[in-house]
């Protein structure tokens, strides 16, 4: 039974998916559609900062409604660097991981004093805070934003081109899962883990939760972050709304919606919300009266998702080979 599940549905969709996604760019170029090309790949850095999230909310329990937050630092991380012509890839990226880290470590170790609805509400409050500085910096466009007119080079490659940031956010996604797939069942993965079903247990067996949560928070923040670059040289525009709770929230939607806590469930929860969203709108204007009750639906199907929905799929179909092949076996024997 195990050899047929784990080859199932569960495996199979992601892996079918991502190979659609590879395929995307030439798809775009060969009937000449760059709008696809540019659509994907904001599901792409949304699956990023998602799978981010989950390292904290998934893994570690923490359910944070601030980490827009981290994903406006990277791309203004971008922006100002850029508004002072300073261009290169390698500055934008020591400067995210140098602000988020800082910023994640501060605001984490503070937030991890709490638990509950008071740590949801003080993540709140830290990217409601971000916000409205940002908002603030008339300088750098302040509630209007700023467009991004030198996009980060990095290694040779022009982030600015559509092509190339699509290929370069497809990479580090594909490697980001890999490494959540080995984190998952690493010691540190299991720590967190244990500390999110119960972590007064994980204490008292001499190991402190609280670092190892924190650990995963400035982690998940700096990932974030990263998403945060490739989303404002995608748009080649940077926006405190990338702050705003909302995106928080639809962060946390498409990590639920996907399967929380799963290798695959961001991927696949970022591909069913932009999905469906960009499906609905092209029929009504009135997308949000239908989205809403879908989501709904797909959240009753089952509570780890999209992911749990394929596992149960996989699980009935393994059980009824079981219960079909004495049947089988017993058939082939009267026909001998």
């Amino acid at each position: 039974m195990q050899k047929q599940s784990s080859f199932g549905l569960a495996k199979a969709v992601p892996a079918f998916l991502l190979l659609l996604l590879a395929v995307v760019p030439f798809a775009a170029s060969y009937f000449e559609q760059p709008f696809y090309l540019a659509f994907f790949g904001r599901i792409i850095i949304y699956a990023i900062a998602a799978t981010a999230l989950n390292l904290a909310l998934g893994y570690g329990g923490l359910v944070s409604l601030g980490h827009a937050l981290f994903m406006g630092l990277g791309a203004y991380s971008v922006a100002i660097a850029s508004f002072h012509e300073i261009d290169s890839g390698l500055a934008h990226l020591a400067i995210t991981v140098a602000v988020c880290a800082l910023v994640g470590l501060v605001t984490g170790a503070i937030s991890l004093r709490t638990s509950g609805i008071a740590f949801i509400m003080i993540t709140l409050a830290f990217g409601q805070m971000g916000y409205f500085v940002f908002v603030s910096l008339k300088q750098y466009g302040g509630d209007d934003g700023i467009t991004i007119s030198a996009t980060s080079k990095l290694l040779g490659l022009d982030l600015g081109n559509t092509m190339t940031v699509y290929v370069v956010a497809f990479a580090v996604l594909l490697a980001l899962l890999l490494w959540m797939a080995r984190l998952r069942v690493s010691p540190f993965g299991m720590v967190l883990r244990g500390a999110r079903e119960n972590a007064r247990r994980i204490n008292a067996i001499g190991l402190p939760s609280k670092r190892y949560q924190l650990l995963a928070y400035v982690m998940s923040s700096v990932l974030c972050g990263i998403s945060g670059i490739l989303l404002a040289n995608l748009n080649a525009f940077a926006s405190p709304s990338n702050m705003a709770w909302m995106v928080s929230g639809d962060l946390i939607v498409m990590v639920v919606l996907g399967g929380i806590g799963s290798v695959f469930g961001p991927l696949l929860g970022v591909l069913a919300f932009l999905g469906l969203e960009e499906v609905i709108k092209g029929y009504t204007e009135h997308w949000m009266a239908i989205f809403g009750p879908l989501i709904v639906l797909v959240a009753l199907l089952g509570k780890a998702g999209i992911v749990g929905v394929l596992e149960k799929f996989d699980d009935w179909r393994a059980s009824r080979a079981v219960r079909i092949a004495p049947v089988a076996a017993q058939k082939q024997e009267s026909a001998a």
